[in-house]
């Protein structure tokens, strides 16, 4: 996520010349620090939103499996009652249904060998049952192990989602603390109604840049997917569902996925997802030289000039 917020330096150079003797120095050195505060947050947030992706999927992995014990459960829970009303119709039968002395008794010989049948039949219907059973009983374990392990794994990332939380956290105190120095802080407006794209776009790009334009303004949030604010990789993938497309929620995701549709920067057209040196930042291309993202926390949503994004670029990718 590139540091944006040179214009914002030079605004308050003059105010605080007045109370500093030599402000130059104190605001490169603020700058730099800052540098390095996004360069790191950058990569802490993508951790984090990956730790959250695979956090969401081993929940519903859970959940899937969970449903599917409950189910089993349920239908061992008949089979043994099934079981239970055979037993007792069989010991109220008595004698007569399956007994050899009530089968001998009958008064003729029709009697007897339907009662023989009826016999048979329950004799049968009683061990396919219990052979269900014994089958769904042994399933049962097997899916209760799934679903407890799927469990697990789901608790093992929560805790790698909260690690990177509470890093990102005292990274944003330091990044505000900076920025309020500086008089560059921006708190963002979640109901920003943005501004309205007029640029060179058609087709699905059109859509893309009219959304992305939509949210300028909003706060850059991290985790941040909509539609109170976002995150660089938040913004992209919005942006991109507007017009129907589907992209991964991180930035190494996102690049991953556009493996085989990478284009040349020289080559851009709007639209285009614009990825930063070591895949900490993405944007998209709005043609004219512009960009339209969501740069770090204490900015908001922006179009700015590609020739002032801050840092070096690793390629493109056109979804």
């Amino acid at each position: 996520m590139p540091v944006a917020v040179g214009l914002a330096f030079g605004l308050v150079v003059s105010p605080m010349g007045a109370a500093l003797a030599d402000p130059k120095p104190t605001i490169g050195q603020a700058k730099a620090k800052l540098d390095k505060l996004n360069d790191k947050a950058d990569k802490v947030v993508d951790r984090y939103n990956s730790a959250t992706e695979r956090y969401k999927k081993a929940k519903g992995t859970y959940a899937k499996l969970n449903t599917s014990y409950k189910r089993k459960l349920r239908t061992v829970a008949d089979l043994r009652t099934q079981i239970a009303d055979m037993a007792a119709t069989v010991y109220r039968a008595g004698g007569y249904a399956t007994s050899m002395p009530g089968l001998v008794g009958a008064d003729n010989p029709q009697g007897r060998l339907a009662g023989m049948a009826l016999a048979g039949q329950m004799a049968k219907e009683r061990s396919e049952k219990l052979a269900a059973f014994d089958r769904e009983n042994r399933g049962l374990k097997k899916e209760r192990d799934k679903a407890q392990g799927a469990l697990r794994s789901a608790d093992e990332v929560r805790g790698e989602v909260e690690k990177e939380r509470k890093e990102i956290l005292g990274l944003i105190a330091k990044q505000k603390k900076l920025l309020r120095k500086l008089g560059a802080y921006k708190t963002g407006d979640p109901n920003s109604t943005g501004i309205e794209y007029t640029g060179p776009a058609s087709g699905n790009a059109a859509a893309v840049l009219r959304f992305a334009f939509a949210q300028v303004g909003k706060p850059y949030v991290f985790g941040g997917t909509g539609p109170g604010g976002y995150d660089c990789s938040g913004l992209t993938q919005a942006s991109w569902r507007a017009a129907g497309v589907s992209l991964p929620r991180t930035t190494w995701a996102q690049w991953a996925w556009g493996a085989s549709r990478k284009v040349s920067l020289n080559a851009l057209q709007p639209g285009d997802l614009i990825f930063s040196e070591g895949l900490g930042h993405v944007s998209i291309y709005a043609g004219n030289g512009k960009i339209v993202h969501a740069p770090q926390t204490g900015d908001v949503v922006k179009v700015v000039s590609l020739s002032d994004y801050g840092r070096g670029l690793v390629g493109a990718v056109r979804p």
